[in-house]
C-alpha cells in the first residue's frame, strides 16, 4: 500500500508539473503587444518606364500603439517564388509582435495580385518594392528618418533576391536580410564549376520544377517555411500569357523553353537573367546588409551567397554573413539554426530600424551538425563557429589530400538516361544531413580514393582539384562529387554532403590523354567535418539527373591531377544562444520530463514483471500468432482472432476467400500496420520494428519493387547494402541459383517480364537464406514448369531446418506445395492441420488405368462425374461402393492398375468456408 500511495504522489506532481508548465506555455505564447491587420489590393505603376498599373494583393499588419503620435519601423517581408502574401504569416506575426508595422504581399503572377512573372526583374518585382515604400511613406503611423519611412525588406529565395535588387535602386531601405537567393541568376541556373568562359550545364530539373509551379498558377511556395495558399483565381486585367507559359511574362516563357531544349543561353536570355540578378545592383547597396545563405541548397549554393557579401561590402555597407544547415533541398535546418536565424535576424532590425542594442558583428558565422537530437524538429543538433572577417567560400587555410592519378574511360549515355542521382530538389530533407541517398550508374564514373585521413579536417568553403579530360569530340560535360567514406561501415558507406555536385562543361579538349592540360575544378562549397580514419573519395560522372547533358554518346578519358585541396577556416565555436524565459521553459519542461519519465519507468517496472522479453516455450518456433486483432476507427474489423504457428521443416499455405483477412494478417507479420491487439513472436522474440530477429526472417508482400535501369543481380546487390549486414553473409549465388533468370540476371530489370520480377523477388527475400519465410502469391505470374520448379525449392528449403509461410488462392498449388494449411474466413482461423488431415475422408477415387477412353466410356454408361487428370481419371462415386464401380470397369476389360480415395482441397476449403468466396472486404 506504501508503494502504491508513493506511485500515486509521483502522478500527481506530474499532472501538477504539466498544468505549470501549460500555463507557462500560454503567458509565452501571447507575451507582447496585440496587433491587427489590414488587407487591401494596391495599384502601383511599374515596368521598364513606370507607368504600367498592376494590382497587387497586400496585407499589413499594425501593433496595437501604432499611431500617428506613437509610430513604428516597417518591415516589407517578400515570400518565396509560388507564394503569397500569406506564407509568411508566422514571420509576420513574429515581427508585429516585436513592435513593427509588417507589410506582406503577393508578388507579380502570383494568386490574387495581376501582373505577370518577370522573375524579380529589376523593372517590375523590384520596382514594386518602391511604390510600396511609396505608400508606407504617406502613413503617419510609420516611423520616419530624415523624411523617408523607416523601413526594411526580408524574404527568402525569390523574396530574398528582390530584397537585393530594392536595395540597390531606393536607398531609403534602412536594412535588408536576404536569405537563400541568388547573386547571379544566370550562373545559378547554369553553373560551371571549371576554369574557363565555357557555358554552364543548364540545372533542367530545378528549373522545371520553378516554371511548372508559374506556368501552372500553382502556390506551391518554394521557399522554407511557407505555407501554400492555392489562390487560382486569375485576377481581371491580368495579360493573357503565350499558350504553355501560365502566368510567365513572354520574355521570361522564350528563355525558358529555349533552355529546357538546348541548354545553351543566347544574348537574348542572358540579358533577361541578368536584369533578375542581383550582381548588377550589389555596388549600389548602402542598406546593412545580413547575408543568410542555406549549406543544403542545390538551387543556391552558398557561392551565391558569398557572391553578394562580398560586393556588397566591397563598397563599405556593413555585411554579416551566416551559412545555416538549411536550404532549399534540407528545409528549415536544425533547431538550433532556426533560433539563431530568428535571432541574428531580430537583433539586425532591432538595431537597423530602432538604434536598439550593439552594433551587430561584420563577421562570418557558419553551423554545421554535431549530433542527434531527438527533440529538435530535424532529428540534427547544431553548433555554431564564429570567424574574424569573413573567408567567403575560400577559407583561410588549405588542407591537401593526395588522390591516385590513375586514368578511367567512362560513358556518356544516348540522352543522358539513366542519370546518377545526387541532390534531389525539394526532398524536404531527405538525406539532406547526411546526404546518402545517392545512386551512381556503372560505367559512366570513374572513382579515386584517398588514404585514410590521419586527422580529421572541417571543410569550410569550396574544396578544389585539377583533372584533365580529354575526349573525341572536342568538348565534354562532366560532374565531380566529393564523398567522405567511413571504411568501418559495411562496404564502406559513402555520404555525399548534402548531396552537392560540380557540374563542368569543357572545350577545346584534345583526344588523347597525354595531350590534356590540367583543368581546375571548384567543388561545391560546404561546412562538413571529415573524420579521422574516413576516406576521401572522388567520383567523376558522366550524367546527373538535376542537370541538362549532352543527348548524344559519348565517351571520354579523364583522370586526376595533384590532390583535393580542402578550405579550413580558424573558428571557434559559439555558446548556444537563447533569451531568459528560454532557459526558465526548458528548467520547468525538464522537471516535467524527470516526473513524467518516473511515472513511466514505474509503469515500465510493473510491465517487466508481469512479462518476459523471451517466450522460452516458443524459442525455437519460427513464427507464433497469438490473438491478433485490427480494428480500424470507423468500427471495420479486418481481424477478428488470428491464431497459429508455423514450425520448423513445414511449408504453411494461408487460405482464405477474398476478405478473409489474409492480407492484413500479413501486414501485421511484416510490421507494415499495428494491430489492435494481440502479438506475433518470431523464434520467441516479440516482433517490434527493427527487431533483430528480423533478420532471421525474409518476405515478398504486396508485390516486387525494382529499380528498371539496373540489372537484377545489382538490384539484389543495393538492397542487401540497405540491410547493412555483411556481403559475405548475403548468399547471392544461391538466391540467384533459386531465381533461376540464367543470364537476364545481368539486363535491367526494366526489360523482365512479370514472371522475371517475381522470381527476382523471391531471390531477394531468400537472401541470406533466412529461416523464416513469407511469401504472398509466390507462383503469380509464373508458367507452369516454373511453378512446379518453385514448389520443389520451397520443400527443399523447409526440409533444411527452415520454415515457409505462403498466402495463395491457387488451392490446388497449395495442396501441393505445402505440409500445413490454414484456413481464414471472415477475419477468423476457422481450421489449421496438415493437408491430409484437413482433407480427410474422400467422396472421390483416383483411378489408374490402361484404356481411359473405354474407362470413360463405362463410367459414363454408370452416370458418373469424372475428369481426365494428369493421365489419371478421377471420379466422383456419388455415394456407391468403390468395389462396384472397379468391378465394371474390369468386366469391361479395362486394367485397373491403383485405386486411391481422393479428396481435393479445394472440397476442404469450400466445406469450411461455406461456399463464402466474397468475404467481409478486406484492408
Amino acid at each position: 500500500m506504501g508503494l502504491l500511495r508513493g506511485r500515486r504522489r509521483w502522478l500527481a506532481a506530474a499532472l501538477v508539473l504539466v498544468v505549470v508548465v501549460a500555463a507557462v506555455l500560454v503567458l509565452v505564447g501571447h507575451r507582447g503587444p496585440g496587433y491587427r491587420t489590414q488587407d487591401a489590393t494596391v495599384r502601383v505603376l511599374t515596368g521598364p518606364d513606370g507607368r504600367t498599373p498592376v494590382d497587387l494583393d497586400t496585407r499589413l499588419y499594425l501593433p496595437d500603439g501604432a499611431s500617428a503620435a506613437s509610430p513604428v519601423p516597417a518591415v516589407l517581408l517578400a515570400h518565396g517564388f509560388g507564394g503569397t502574401k500569406l506564407s509568411e504569416s508566422g514571420d509576420a506575426r513574429h515581427l508585429v509582435r516585436r513592435g513593427y508595422a509588417v507589410l506582406t504581399w503577393t508578388a507579380e503572377g502570383f494568386g490574387r495580385s495581376g501582373g505577370q512573372i518577370h522573375l524579380d526583374s529589376i523593372d517590375w518585382e523590384a520596382k514594386d518594392v518602391s511604390r510600396l515604400i511609396d505608400r508606407l511613406a504617406a502613413r503617419p503611423d510609420i516611423a520616419k528618418r530624415g523624411g523617408d519611412p523607416v523601413v526594411a525588406v526580408v524574404g527568402g529565395s525569390y523574396g530574398g533576391a528582390v530584397s537585393l535588387l530594392a536595395a540597390g535602386t531606393d536607398h531609403r531601405i534602412d536594412a535588408i536580410v536576404p536569405s537563400i537567393t541568388w547573386n547571379d541568376l544566370g550562373r545559378a541556373l547554369l553553373p560551371n564549376h571549371a576554369d574557363g568562359a565555357a557555358p554552364g550545364v543548364f540545372k533542367s530539373q530545378w528549373a522545371g520544377l520553378l516554371f511548372g509551379a508559374g506556368s501552372g498558377d500553382l502556390t506551391s511556395g518554394l521557399t522554407t517555411g511557407s505555407t501554400p495558399t492555392p489562390s487560382p483565381v486569375l485576377p481581371s486585367g491580368t495579360p493573357a500569357g503565350s499558350p504553355g507559359c501560365g502566368r510567365f511574362a513572354a520574355d521570361v516563357c522564350a528563355a525558358y523553353q529555349e533552355l529546357a531544349v538546348t541548354g545553351r543561353a543566347t544574348a537574348a536570355t542572358d540579358a533577361i537573367l541578368a536584369r533578375s540578378s542581383p550582381r548588377t545592383v550589389t555596388s549600389r547597396i548602402t542598406a546593412p546588409t545580413l547575408v543568410i545563405q542555406g549549406e543544403g541548397d542545390s538551387l543556391f549554393p552558398l557561392d551565391e551567397g558569398a557572391a553578394n557579401a562580398r560586393e556588397i561590402a566591397a563598397t563599405g555597407t556593413p555585411v554579416q554573413v551566416f551559412w545555416f544547415t538549411g536550404g532549399h533541398d534540407a528545409g528549415d535546418g536544425t533547431r538550433d539554426d532556426q533560433e539563431r536565424v530568428t535571432s541574428l535576424t531580430d537583433r539586425w532590425l532591432d538595431h537597423y530600424l530602432r538604434g536598439e542594442g550593439p552594433t551587430p558583428s561584420t563577421g562570418f558565422t557558419f553551423s554545421r551538425v554535431s549530433g542527434i537530437d531527438e527533440t529538435a524538429a530535424s532529428g540534427n543538433a547544431s553548433t555554431a563557429y564564429a570567424v574574424a572577417g569573413d573567408p567567403g567560400t575560400d577559407g583561410t587555410g588549405r588542407v591537401d589530400v593526395a588522390l591516385p592519378t590513375r586514368s578511367a574511360q567512362i560513358a556518356s549515355p544516348p540522352r543522358g538516361t539513366p542519370s546518377a542521382i545526387t541532390s534531389l530538389p525539394l526532398a524536404g530533407g531527405l538525406g539532406a544531413f547526411t546526404g546518402s541517398f545517392t545512386l551512381a550508374v556503372p560505367g559512366q564514373h570513374a572513382d579515386v580514393e584517398s588514404a585514410p585521413l590521419a586527422r580529421s579536417v572541417t571543410a569550410v568553403g569550396a574544396p578544389t582539384v585539377r583533372v584533365r579530360v580529354a575526349s573525341p569530340t572536342g568538348d565534354a560535360v562532366l560532374y565531380l562529387a566529393l564523398y567522405d567514406v567511413d571504411p568501418s561501415k559495411v562496404n564502406g558507406r559513402a555520404v555525399l554532403p548534402q548531396g552537392l555536385v560540380a557540374p563542368v562543361r569543357l572545350t577545346g579538349l584534345p583526344r588523347s590523354l597525354a595531350d590534356a592540360r590540367p583543368v581546375q575544378v571548384r567543388l561545391p562549397a560546404v561546412a562538413y567535418r571529415f573524420a579521422a580514419g574516413h576516406r576521401l573519395r572522388l567520383t567523376i560522372a558522366t550524367s546527373d539527373q538535376a542537370h541538362l547533358g549532352p543527348t548524344d554518346p559519348r565517351t571520354y578519358t579523364v583522370a586526376v591531377d595533384g590532390p583535393v585541396a580542402l578550405p579550413t577556416v580558424d573558428a571557434h565555436a559559439l555558446p548556444a544562444g537563447g533569451r531568459g524565459w528560454r532557459i526558465a521553459l526548458l528548467v520547468l519542461v525538464a522537471a516535467l520530463a524527470l516526473a513524467v519519465a518516473l511515472a513511466v519507468l514505474l509503469a515500465r517496472r510493473r510491465q517487466r514483471l508481469a512479462a518476459r522479453p523471451v517466450d522460452e516455450a516458443a524459442s525455437d518456433v519460427p513464427l507464433v500468432v497469438r490473438g491478433l486483432r485490427k480494428e480500424y476507427a470507423d468500427g471495420f474489423v479486418a481481424a477478428a482472432r488470428v491464431d497459429f504457428a508455423v514450425p520448423r521443416e513445414r511449408v504453411v499455405g494461408l487460405l482464405g476467400p477474398n476478405g478473409a483477412g489474409k492480407t492484413t494478417t500479413l501486414r501485421m507479420l511484416m510490421g507494415l500496420t499495428r494491430p489492435t491487439r494481440g502479438e506475433v513472436l518470431v523464434f520467441g522474440q516479440r516482433l517490434v520494428p527493427g527487431a533483430p530477429v528480423l533478420e532471421r526472417v525474409g518476405a515478398l508482400v504486396e508485390g516486387p519493387g525494382f529499380l528498371p535501369h539496373l540489372s537484377g543481380r545489382r538490384n539484389l546487390e543495393l538492397y542487401w547494402r540497405s540491410t547493412g549486414r555483411p556481403a559475405a553473409e548475403a548468399r547471392m549465388e544461391e538466391a540467384l541459383a533459386i531465381a533461376g533468370l540464367g543470364a537476364a540476371v545481368e539486363r535491367r530489370t526494366g526489360k523482365y517480364s512479370h514472371g522475371m520480377r517475381q522470381r527476382l523477388a523471391i531471390a531477394q527475400a531468400m537472401l541470406g537464406l533466412p529461416e523464416l519465410l513469407v511469401l504472398d502469391e509466390p507462383t503469380d505470374g509464373l508458367d507452369p514448369p516454373q511453378i512446379a520448379a518453385m514448389r520443389q525449392v520451397l520443400r527443399d528449403y523447409a526440409r533444411e531446418g527452415r520454415a515457409v509461410l505462403v498466402s495463395s488462392h491457387l488451392l490446388a498449388e497449395v495442396e501441393q506445395m505445402c505440409t500445413d494449411v490454414v484456413v481464414m474466413n471472415r477475419g477468423e482461423v476457422v481450421a489449421s492441420g496438415t493437408v491430409e488431415e484437413l482433407v480427410g475422408d474422400s467422396p472421390t477415387v483416383l483411378l489408374d488405368v490402361d484404356d481411359g477412353a473405354r474407362a470413360g466410356q463405362v463410367l459414363d454408361g454408370l452416370g458418373l462425374v469424372w475428369s481426365d487428370e494428369e493421365d489419371e481419371l478421377v471420379v466422383e462415386t456419388a455415394g456407391r461402393p468403390v468395389a462396384l464401380v472397379v468391378a465394371a470397369l474390369v468386366e469391361a476389360g479395362v486394367g485397373v492398375r491403383r485405386v486411391q480415395p481422393r479428396r481435393r482441397l479445394e472440397d476442404a476449403f469450400l466445406a469450411l468456408v461455406g461456399g463464402d468466396t466474397r468475404g467481409s472486404g478486406d484492408r
